[in-house]
């Protein structure tokens, strides 16, 4: 974690001297002195003199360093002007910011960094938690769910992707897991139409058996409730994947 820490601290120092935090500081000028960029987290984050980043103190407090990746996602972005300001050796002034592009340089170089951790965290590139961390998967899962995240289809699109954001986040508990599975089997529940005519003959039951045989979508007396809930991250996967496979039926029987 410490070696994590230091090579983050790295990589935001070398992007506030390029100003990609010009945008949201605001720039140190000798005409003009910036407030301290460390009031802008605190009233994100609640916690005070987290700027300059401090090594020590976010490897003691993981949480906070995990905070201030994703509060500092949302404060990056790149500038594509600058111009020289020599008096009293100011330095550069930045302007003409892409927060879009700014934000995927800054996620795509922390999660590298995160990869190298071997932390079982990445920021998510798309989707309801775009710029959040989130639990990292095999490369399947990964274009699974990167797939699902750019649905163009409104009413079950914001479902899907607000069970992705239940269920990948850093803090996910048992019941958002059991509420984002909960989710997608309403989803399925509508296209059962589908699944009965294109599957064979009760294979969508399976589907549904185990959502309402276990304590997940109600919560009946004759309910099975005692059970691990890692099981709970086969059943998203498996509905998640079942919910594309249908996408492809219903495009297939459309054209």
């Amino acid at each position: 974690m410490a070696s994590v820490v230091r090579e983050y601290a790295r990589l935001v120092n070398e992007l506030d001297k390029r100003g990609y935090f010009e945008m949201a500081f605001g720039k140190d000028c000798v005409d003009d002195p910036a407030g301290d960029p460390s009031y802008i987290l605190e009233s994100e984050l609640g916690v005070t003199k987290l700027w300059p980043l401090r090594i020590e103190r976010l490897v003691e407090d993981t949480d906070t360093f995990f905070d201030v990746i994703e509060v500092l996602h949302d404060q990056v972005s790149r500038p594509r002007m600058r111009q020289l300001h020599s008096y009293g050796g100011c330095g550069w002034h930045h302007s003409d910011f892409s927060i879009d592009s700014g934000r995927r340089l800054y996620v795509w170089q922390v999660n590298q960094l995160l990869d190298r951790g071997d932390l079982s965290l990445r920021l998510a590139e798309d989707g309801e938690d775009s710029g959040r961390l989130i639990a990292a998967t095999d490369d399947a899962r990964a274009e699974l769910s990167h797939v699902m995240a750019a649905r163009t289809d409104e009413s079950t699109g914001d479902r899907v992707r607000h069970a992705m954001a239940l269920f990948r986040a850093r803090g996910a508990t048992e019941h958002d897991k059991r509420s984002a599975v909960l989710v997608l089997a309403g989803v399925l529940e509508e296209r059962k139409a589908v699944l009965k005519a294109e599957l064979l003959s009760k294979d969508e039951d399976a589907l549904f058996m185990i959502a309402n045989r276990f304590a997940i979508r109600h919560n009946r007396a004759d309910q099975q409730s005692n059970y691990d809930p890692v099981f709970l991250d086969w059943l998203f996967w498996w509905y998640l994947a079942t919910v594309e496979l249908t996408d492809r039926l219903l495009a297939r029987t459309s054209s």
